[in-house]
């Protein structure tokens, strides 16, 4: 049988991947199935890749793909082109960090303009043929086209003197998701919430026409944001275009090669049979990746699959139907069993009981192998999830009677072929009427759901389609004709997309002071945006509350809070303080604040680490600071909110809005203490930052400027504080201390 050079190149990195000589031996017995010149060229390679230096891996590797040229008969290994310290472009190599595919990643100090830590990615020597730099290439335009936060963003590429291209992207540091959530012992909710925001991060990248097409775990890093996990998606070195080309190069796979991690993959990938792969191939891995994060397993064993050979991996893919992840779970011994439930801190019988179910259904919808009866986008398995820790009704189902009876027949054709003739034979004799009646109803009810299903993809497909439009429209600053097209568009199911068109109008609006228009978008967006980050959402609220004062609707606003409190009431988020400080704009119930006392002790535990730890923030600091003294004032503490107004104060990075907000709760407790003079100046100084303000108009703003919902926040505690300092201070809820 004739071998492909891209067949022999899968077959020598397998062989280099097992652990002992008797793996390999059998391994490449079955491989070359009596292909002695086939073997022979295995074995060079492995006996120079032995030999060789570690260091030099690489080179050796390179040698594989060359083995049919002339120039490489003899194997030779060069030293590494990159040394420590030598400068490409703006940037100077100070470290290797990893390797893949054709390429090596350096850590590099880009030096001009900006001085800041990047990661360079360049072609390795001796595999810049035309296939790698074409799939090299694809994966920096890949990069090029997302813009996420769960994704790693392309910073600059360019080409070394020598010809070789590099790209350079944001240097993620952080550990592969499976290992960060075993190291911090990661409950099943928390390890699903992570979940979302990768499904996030792929459905940004299928939105953008690139297939990823190596999910695992590590192509998917953990990183902490203001002490906080956020997960990164890398390595779209494989990626391949949806629609368009990726590269002016032709980038395909060859005739029986492999692009992908075997354990990963999904049945289509590893057939190679001519089927496209499309976006369900990325839903197949990450049903893979959310079935190891719940087990620590694969469904099928990454060893197992290898040693099996090439041909046996692509039965076993298309073919073996993997186990339920309680399934899985049910199969370990004690110690195993033990040790998987408790970096999910949770005993062994609870942790098989939580994957029956949902989760079961979940990710076996992802690993169908009929890629028609997986989710049909990544954002519909997102919702699923949420909907499972929403304890809602998940669209995922058992698979019916019928279509378990499709795979016993197909696994027993023979026993079924002589039963199926018998039984046609009695159909024929007893019932042919009435098999003719049954499946006349069939077919009007198939012909009636089909009509039904055809209707609904149809309005999804508009409704898509709609969004997309606005978002195009709001791009263009053509923010009223999106807002009229909205208005003719049922906005229902959650949705990012249409979450990011809500949030867009209803800042539009706010910015131009048209209050019941900006209130109508916040109330939209606050129901559809069930799929963004903690981060996003806490936001969405920061923004709703003014809007609902403004616009003086005081019953709304008390729902309002309410439904954040009930939303937000157990998250220990260091964004908790944004819920305390959006809930106390108006004075407050004992009943109410009562509720937010463990969100306001949360606030007060992340500002140590925020003030004083490792990676301190002053800046979220000083506004967990605002959030605090406000509490205290609501309770009656007028004198520890003075203080903490004080502490705000005295951060030495400015932020207009903050200022003038910790200026005016400190002339409202001030003159509750000792109303005069003192209180008087604290409070014109607030309000002489919040009149110029908004006599130039909001705009949208800035984190560090202060963003338009931060001024109308100061501009609410304003009108409390003349009320109060003036002599007419609003009904109190709560005694003074």
């Amino acid at each position: 049988m004739k071998h492909s050079l891209q067949d022999e190149e899968a077959l020598f990195e397998a062989a280099r991947q097992l652990k002992t000589s008797a793996q390999r031996e059998a391994f490449l017995t079955q491989a070359c199935a009596g292909d002695a010149g086939l073997r022979r060229r295995l074995d060079a390679l492995l006996s120079a890749n032995e030999m060789a230096d570690p260091f030099l891996d690489s080179a050796a590797r390179s040698a594989a793909g060359l083995m049919h040229s002339n120039a490489a008969r003899q194997l030779a290994v060069e030293p590494p082109d990159e040394q420590l310290g030598q400068r490409i472009g703006p940037y100077r190599i100070l470290q290797a960090i990893g390797e893949g595919g054709g390429g090596v990643v350096y850590m590099a100090e880009q030096v001009e303009p900006i001085v800041r830590r990047v990661a360079l990615k360049i072609i390795k020597l001796g595999m810049d043929t035309k296939r790698v730099i074409a799939r090299f290439d694809a994966e920096r335009q890949a990069l090029a086209l997302m813009d996420h936060p769960n994704i790693a963003r392309v910073l600059d590429a360019g080409a070394t003197e020598t010809g070789r291209p590099y790209f350079v992207m944001e240097l993620v540091r952080g550990v592969r998701i499976t290992e960060y959530c075993d190291q911090n012992h990661l409950d099943t909710r928390r390890r699903l919430e992570l979940f979302i925001q990768i499904c996030s991060a792929i459905q940004h990248a299928h939105q953008k026409g690139v297939i990823h097409r190596d999910i695992k775990p590590s192509n998917i890093l953990v990183t902490l944001l203001d002490g906080v996990p956020v997960p990164k998606v890398i390595d779209f070195g494989i990626a391949k275009a949806i629609a368009g080309r990726l590269t002016d190069q032709t980038l395909f796979t060859a005739f029986e090669q492999i692009l992908g991690t075997p354990a990963y993959m999904s049945p289509e990938q590893a057939e190679m049979s001519g089927l496209d792969v499309d976006t369900r191939s990325d839903i197949y891995s990450l049903g893979v990746l959310l079935y190891e994060l719940l087990t620590s397993r694969t469904p099928f064993d990454a060893r197992e699959l290898v040693q099996s050979g090439l041909e046996e991996m692509r039965r076993t893919l298309r073919e073996r139907e993997p186990q339920r992840p309680s399934g899985m779970l049910t199969t370990l011994h004690g110690p195993e069993l033990t040790a998987t439930a408790a970096h999910r801190h949770a005993e062994p019988p609870k942790l098989i009981s939580l994957m029956k179910g949902d989760l079961d259904w979940i990710v076996m919808k992802c690993l169908e192998k009929d890629r028609k009866r997986r989710y049909e986008t990544v954002n519909g398995l997102a919702m699923d999830v949420q909907r499972h820790l929403n304890h809602e009704p998940v669209a995922a189902r058992p698979p019916s009677r019928r279509y378990r009876l499709q795979k016993l027949v197909r696994r027993n054709q023979v026993v079924f072929a002589a039963g199926a003739t018998v039984a046609l034979a009695l159909v024929v004799g007893l019932g042919l009427s009435t098999h003719l009646f049954i499946e006349e109803r069939k077919a009007r009810q198939r012909a009636v759901a089909a009509e039904r299903n055809e209707y609904a993809l149809r309005q999804q497909s508009e409704l898509r389609e709609k969004i997309a439009q606005m978002a195009l429209l709001i791009n263009q600053d053509r923010f009223d004709e999106a807002d009229e097209l909205l208005s003719r568009v049922p906005l229902q199911q959650p949705s990012l997309e249409g979450a990011a068109v809500l949030r867009s109008l209803g800042e539009w609006h706010a910015c131009d002071g048209h209050w019941p228009a900006a209130a109508r978008r916040f109330n939209q967006l606050l129901q559809m945006d069930q799929l963004d980050g903690w981060d996003v959402v806490t936001i969405d609220y920061l923004e709703a509350g003014p809007v609902l004062i403004e616009l003086n609707d005081r019953d709304g606003y008390e729902r309002f809070r309410q439904s954040a409190i009930t939303r937000f009431a157990n998250t220990t988020y260091p964004v908790a303080d944004r819920i305390v400080k959006i809930c106390l704009l108006l004075p407050a119930g004992p009943e109410l604040l009562r509720s937010l006392a463990p969100l306001a002790a949360t606030t007060a535990q992340t500002f140590k680490d925020a003030d004083t730890g490792p990676q301190a923030d002053h800046f979220r600091a000083a506004w967990q600071c605002i959030s605090l003294a406000l509490m205290e004032y609501r309770r009656g503490d007028f004198a520890q909110a003075e203080s903490w107004c004080r502490r705000c104060l005295a951060y030495a990075e400015f932020n207009a809005p903050r200022t003038a907000t910790a200026q005016i709760i400190l002339a409202m407790a001030g003159w509750q203490r000792h109303p005069g003079d003192g209180p008087r100046a604290q409070l014109a100084l607030g309000r002489k930052a919040i009149a110029e303000k908004f006599a130039d108009g909001l705009d949208h703003g800035s984190a560090p400027n202060g963003f338009w919902f931060d001024w109308v926040f100061a501009r609410v505690l304003q009108r409390e504080a003349e009320g109060l300092i003036g002599g007419t201070a609003p009904e109190s809820t709560v005694e003074p201390k």
